[in-house]
């Protein structure tokens, strides 16, 4: 791996912590329900980032799956709590 992929790598996962950090204080200040699951559908989104760069650093593939699922059950989650601040009742 080349000097300038490693460092671009590290620069990416140090805003990604950035980002995650920012979310993270609107998910537990947000003033309402709507804000508190969009910032609980960024955080997955940049896990799920997260996880893609770290397949491209480590080279592996198992990061990949990891990821996939992630925003799979990142998806359902969020589908479950707009379900449930629209009707009050998930099923």
């Amino acid at each position: 791996m080349s000097d300038l992929l490693s460092m671009a790598i590290t620069a990416t996962l140090l805003l990604y912590t950035v980002a995650m950090g920012i979310a993270l204080a609107r998910l537990f200040r947000g003033p309402s329900a709507q804000d508190r699951v969009l910032a609980m559908d960024f955080i997955y989104v940049i896990g799920m980032l997260v996880m893609l760069v770290l397949a491209i650093r480590y080279d592996s593939e198992m990061y990949f799956e990891g990821a996939l699922l992630m925003v799979l059950f990142g998806f359902v989650g969020s589908v479950a709590m707009a379900k449930f601040l629209l009707r009050g009742e998930v099923i």
